[in-house]
């Protein structure tokens, strides 16, 4: 079963996209592991969450947001598949026993796989066997991860320093915020980049907040090492500010204004990474 919103494409054949600049490559990398909506026959045989949770819980046209970013030199990688196929912001161990049968690690409704959706309704039929887990990391968590370290790894050999830019949005009830820059305590880039994406971001006139309630993700932690010149930050923008939340309409110039933060804040972080 194929799901879509807004006329996107019906059709896939890898579980990610690459899109490499044509020229002029920067030492930035961005990643988008939750905008996809398609889920596979065999996940979507354990999955019961209601059809619009895999758009509400979705990280909704952050992809297209980003996807013109390497003419700034960025790459970008970018999942299609929904998060309630795997959740790629995730350890590949992080799952309890009412996930994945045998699990033993403490409660998590929202790991490695989602039982729950975000709004608290069953989101798996019953815990999935480990050969099932196995699959799915075979067939999606590391191809992905893969790719990106492949790309990370490139950008480090070739400039000496990485900007790793996980990009994802947030529903606006109860985050006080416009954007939120996930850092792990300001642990997993430098204070150099942090400070100056903070203030690429206010120069749109948007409220801007650090790590709460959303402070990186398994991917930032894992990426983000300063002291060995790769840096990498979580970056959540309001949904509010380019889509209507309950039908999931683009607003068409706030969209536009997104994307614009987006190409200022990869332009940015390749500029002073450099610098």
């Amino acid at each position: 079963m194929v799901l879509g919103w807004e006329s996107r494409s019906m059709v896939i054949s890898a579980p990610f996209e690459v899109f490499e600049p044509r020229t002029g490559h920067t030492p930035v990398v961005v990643e988008v592991p939750h905008a996809g909506l398609f889920m596979d026959p065999e996940s979507m045989a354990h999955c019961v969450a209601p059809v619009m949770s895999l758009a509400a819980d979705a990280d909704l046209y952050v992809d297209e947001l980003v996807t013109d970013l390497f003419e700034e030199g960025a790459t970008i990688i970018a999942s299609r598949w929904s998060r309630y196929v795997l959740d790629l912001n995730r350890a590949p161990d992080d799952v309890d026993g009412r996930s994945v049968r045998g699990a033993t690690a403490s409660s998590c409704p929202h790991g490695l796989l989602w039982r729950e959706t975000r709004s608290g309704c069953q989101a798996l039929r019953q815990p999935v066997e480990p050969q099932e887990l196995q699959r799915r990391l075979d067939c999606f968590y590391k191809p992905y991860h893969g790719a990106l370290d492949e790309v990370v790894e490139h950008r480090c050999q070739r400039f000496g320093t990485v900007v790793v830019l996980s990009m994802h949005s947030m529903p606006s009830e109860g985050v006080d915020a416009d954007v939120v820059i996930g850092t792990l305590g300001r642990s997993t880039a430098s204070d150099r980049l942090v400070d100056g994406l903070e203030k690429a971001v206010r120069a749109f006139g948007l409220r801007v907040v650090h790590d709460v309630p959303y402070a990186g993700g398994a991917t930032t932690a894992r990426l983000g090492k300063p002291q060995a010149g790769m840096h990498a930050m979580q970056v959540e923008v309001a949904r509010r500010l380019y889509m209507n939340e309950r039908t999931f309409c683009r607003y068409p110039e706030g969209f536009s204004m997104v994307r614009s933060l987006c190409r200022t804040m990869v332009a940015t972080m390749g500029r002073a990474a450099v610098g």
